[in-house]
């Protein structure tokens, strides 16, 4: 009996559970800031060339998670500066809240709890769905102040950051001798400026300031760097030299790691955490490619000097993109942050909801035919079906359920040692 479609599931009724004989499979996971990797394997012990027993792992199906926490911390920025802007515009009054409300224990923001909840989700899923016995964790910890420094740091060095007896003022003005790090002048008034500015997700770190005079501050706004120093490449590429990469990643994962570990115990299932170091020397060692479902699958130790080795992996991997359950607002926002029009409390319209798998049956017209794919519900019942072809409208009296939607978008791609899906973070 087919159970699901999406990913394809089939349950068997022949035989009941005690009447089977079922080895069991382990779950790796590799996690990541913008993906995660899910593969289950198998490990069989065999005779080697030299009589000796191996550990030969086989890769038996592969998913890659994409998370969506930029796009959460994206739209609870924007809410924030709705807020922000009301009460410094004075329109309607809107209080603020303290920084010193109490959270309760492993409290963590809403874009960075989306990468537990949803790993979680997906391996829970596994795990109903095959007879997972054990899983095997990648446990990463970043040094973030040696990234931040450029190089590894050693003993006091970790308590001596870029403004170790100084301050951020005196700091700025010693690297820029003084002067507007656009124009170059000197002499005058010069603001602290952010080289990204905050709204397009800059940060308050040293490498992201700079000091700028009050007509350049003012000319450049929210623009990118790149764009306002367009005609000055000198300058720009002063700038971009000082310019660090965001630590967003780095942070959310050592945020997680142990929120992860604990999420997945409750699953029932022995958890083993493995080092960063031991997943990069099995790659390097089976020769394959850096993604994260690589990465998974060489999550856990294997005995190279004996000859354990990994003989399989899946050949495409199956990619579950998290697009979530719509939006809980029930009015859309103009460019002020002011209500401008309701929306419906329905979700369900004729027996669908959008994002839910269907196959129409189109008896006639330029798209006549039978299609499969997501739909998206409209209220009077000619919703718009996703195919490969592009959009079209279908009533739903043409359509037929095959699975509901769960808040993720499914599809395949290949995968090889040059795989277009490469390791995100």
């Amino acid at each position: 009996m087919v159970v699901r479609q999406v990913p394809f599931v089939i349950r068997l009724k022949d035989r009941t559970h005690d009447e089977s004989e079922v080895e069991g499979v382990q779950l790796r996971i590799d996690p990541g800031s913008k993906g995660t990797g899910l593969v289950l394997t198998d490990e069989k012990k065999e005779s080697g060339d030299q009589g000796a027993v191996i550990t030969v792992r086989r890769g038996l199906v592969s998913v890659e998670l994409r998370h969506r926490g930029d796009q959460i911390r994206a739209g609870m920025r924007q809410r924030a500066g709705y807020r922000r802007r009301r009460r410094s515009a004075n329109l309607r009054y809107r209080a603020g809240r303290s920084d010193n409300r109490a959270r309760r224990a492993g409290w963590l923001p809403p874009s960075v709890r989306h990468r537990v909840d949803t790993t979680f989700s997906l391996a829970d899923r596994l795990c109903r769905c095959a007879p997972v016995t054990e899983i095997h964790v990648e446990h990463v910890a970043f040094d973030t102040h040696s990234l931040s420094a450029g190089r590894l740091l050693k003993g006091t060095e970790h308590q001596r950051g870029p403004l170790a007896g100084t301050s951020v003022r005196d700091h700025l003005r010693v690297t820029w001798d003084g002067s507007c790090a656009y124009c170059g002048v000197s002499g005058v008034p010069l603001n602290v400026e952010h080289v990204r500015p905050r709204s397009r997700g800059g940060s308050d770190r040293i490498s992201n300031l700079v000091l700028a005079c009050s007509p350049c501050n003012k000319a450049k706004g929210s623009k990118p760097v790149e764009a306002f120093l367009a005609d000055s490449a000198d300058r720009l590429t002063a700038i971009l030299t000082q310019v660090r990469a965001p630590l967003d990643d780095a942070a959310s994962m050592n945020a997680t790691r142990w929120q992860l570990t604990d999420a997945l115990s409750a699953l029932g299932k022995p958890v083993h955490t493995w080092s960063g170091s031991l997943t990069k020397a099995n790659r390097v060692a089976m020769g394959l490619d850096k993604t994260h479902t690589l990465d998974a699958l060489c999550v856990g130790p294997l005995d190279h000097a004996v000859g354990d080795r990994i003989v399989r992996f899946p050949q495409h991997v199956l990619t579950a993109r998290a697009t979530g359950r719509g939006s809980y607002a029930r009015t859309t926002p103009d460019r002020y942050g002011f209500p401008r029009l309701l929306r419906t409390r329905a979700k369900r319209h004729f027996g669908y909801v959008t994002g839910d798998l269907v196959r129409a049956v189109v008896p006639g017209g330029k798209w006549a035919g039978t299609w499969t794919g997501r739909v998206s519900v409209r209220a009077r019942g000619q919703h718009s079906l996703s195919t490969p072809r592009g959009r079209i409208n279908v009533s739903h009296r043409n359509l037929r359920l095959l699975q509901r939607g769960d808040g993720y978008g499914w599809a395949m791609r290949p995968e090889s040692p040059q795989s277009p899906s490469p390791k995100m973070g």
